[in-house]
């Protein structure tokens, strides 16, 4: 691992990141997503102008304008993370670039824009409003006009969304008007040359169309919706980060929940060791807890609503969701060694992947288990090769499946890590802020606190295991590190990280 940036809570980059890791002070705040509430959030600590002057020395002034303009924040906070991933070995970004297509991009997103689509679908849902009501009037409608009592089956009038629908679908008017329409759209390019043509084309098709609103005197039809839910589908993070970086190598956006970050350094680990990519730009980005994201995992009864932190391996009472991005660089280590580069934090020398084939959120025990004894095969390691273990932990009940499977696996000597009661669940983020402290912590002979005490353990986990990470740090084990990702769906990433 060449290279690596972070957006989370209270860590706009990821020197504050592993300054924050040495308190045990939990990163969260209130929500108030619904008005007054009872929920706390991660919500990323992140400025895109901190890349104003890195963004503007490579592309025209106008670039940088047209990501705020267009981009989603999970986007931002992508490419945010990857500038910092360019920074901890000057060179790399030449190197991406010159590799043409082995060097890949692998940045997913668990929920996408998803403040996009909310904003698309609130503005279409009162266009459309407002459309039907103005063709459903009587004036603009002579089938309701002359015909109604020919309607038995219309709604009642006082239910005014399905009446003006029905009768908007009845108008002559409209018919009318979309045959007007149909006609300044059949425009088309015969003769010139392409280019020249489609601007005049298109310059000449929006006049036209100006003036049949005006005609008609209509207000802005519902299709005419904003075009940002195109450029912020899932993969546009990973498109940006390639188009950002000159990377001309595969870019897609690998999805799988909660999983993602250690999905996306699997499939890297396997395209390198196969030697279809030198380097691969890896990661995940999700954007700031939004009132859609918090009212599903609490009706799904995962999220904690208390006003206090809700630590895992204590009270099981639910998570917190976060927002924010990890972004590393992986790569040959033979041919960055021949470049010059030096590697960060620990080796990752096996990701075991698998799915439980089981629930869409509670997590099995045979597929969990799975990915361990998978990771631990393609590493060569045997289970008391393993020092440190980072868990999944939401603090939910699954907390305790989670340790049981891990102990049905791994002796009693392992120190377990579980940090989602610092900065919350991070969706498809989370994972890799984990992942990211360990190594972090290897890099300084500790394990960082964690927000859990001795005091607050559950009791019934302590029955099974109670060698944590309290709330003070610890010195890093010589032996290998190990983490478990358990994404909805049942999709699992084990990773299998060693020491230099």
């Amino acid at each position: 691992m060449y290279g690596w940036g972070i957006v989370a809570p209270k860590s706009p980059n990821v020197e504050a990141f592993r300054w924050n890791l040495a308190s045990a002070e939990s990163w969260l705040n209130p929500f108030d997503g619904f008005g007054p509430d009872n929920f706390l959030i991660g919500t990323p600590d992140f400025h895109f102008s901190d890349y104003e002057d890195w963004i503007k020395s490579r592309f025209a002034p106008r670039h940088y304008q047209k990501l705020i303009e267009k981009m989603g924040l999970p986007s931002l906070y992508a490419i945010g993370a990857f500038i910092q991933s360019l920074s901890q070995n000057p060179g790399i970004e030449k190197e991406l670039r010159e590799l043409g297509n082995q060097a890949h991009v692998y940045v997913g997103t668990g929920l996408g824009s998803l403040d996009t689509t909310y904003k698309a679908s609130i503005a279409l849902y009162k266009s459309q409003l407002r459309w039907d009501a103005f063709w459903a009037a009587p004036e603009r409608n002579s089938e309701l006009r002359d015909n109604r009592a020919a309607h038995p089956d219309a709604p009642p009038e006082s239910e005014f969304e399905e009446w003006n629908r029905y009768w908007m679908a009845r108008s002559p008017e409209l018919r009318q008007y979309l045959a007007e329409l149909s006609e300044i759209d059949s425009l088309s390019i015969h003769d010139g040359e392409v280019s020249t043509t489609k601007l005049h084309l298109i310059r000449e098709k929006e006049k036209r169309h100006l003036r049949l609103r005006e005609k008609w005197k209509t207000p802005e039809p519902p299709w005419h919706v904003s075009a940002d839910m195109i450029w912020n589908i899932h993969n546009t993070p990973a498109a940006q980060i390639s188009i950002l970086g000159g990377i001309t190598g595969l870019a897609f956006a690998p999805v799988a929940a909660c999983s993602t970050f250690g999905v996306a350094l699997g499939l890297a680990a396997r395209a390198i060791q196969s030697g279809e990519a030198k380097m691969v730009v890896v990661g995940a980005t999700d954007g700031p807890p939004h009132p859609l994201t918090v009212g599903a995992f609490y009706s799904a009864r995962v999220l904690s609503a208390s006003r206090t932190p809700s630590v895992p391996l204590t009270g099981l009472q639910g998570t917190h969701i976060s927002g924010g991005s990890a972004v590393w660089i992986v790569a040959d280590h033979d041919y960055m060694q021949s470049k010059g580069f030096k590697p960060l934090g620990m080796e990752p020398v096996s990701v075991g992947l698998s799915s439980d084939a089981h629930h869409i959120i509670t997590p099995s025990i045979g597929g969990p288990k799975a990915a361990i004894h998978q990771a631990l095969a393609n590493a060569g390691f045997a289970p008391d090769d393993i020092g440190t273990w980072d868990l999944h932990a939401t603090a939910t009940p699954g907390d305790y499946s989670e340790v049981a499977t891990m102990r049905s696996v791994l002796p009693v000597s392992v120190l377990v890590t579980a940090r989602k009661g610092t900065f919350g669940h991070g969706m498809s983020a989370g994972s890799g802020w984990e992942l990211t402290a360990q190594y972090m912590g290897y890099e300084q002979g500790q394990l960082f606190p964690t927000a859990l005490s001795a005091e607050s353990l559950n009791h019934t986990i302590a029955g099974v295991h109670d060698y944590f990470v309290f709330n003070r740090a610890r010195d890093f084990p010589a032996q290998a590190g190990g983490k478990l990702s358990m994404g909805i769906g049942g999709i699992n990433a084990c990773i299998i990280s060693k020491p230099w």
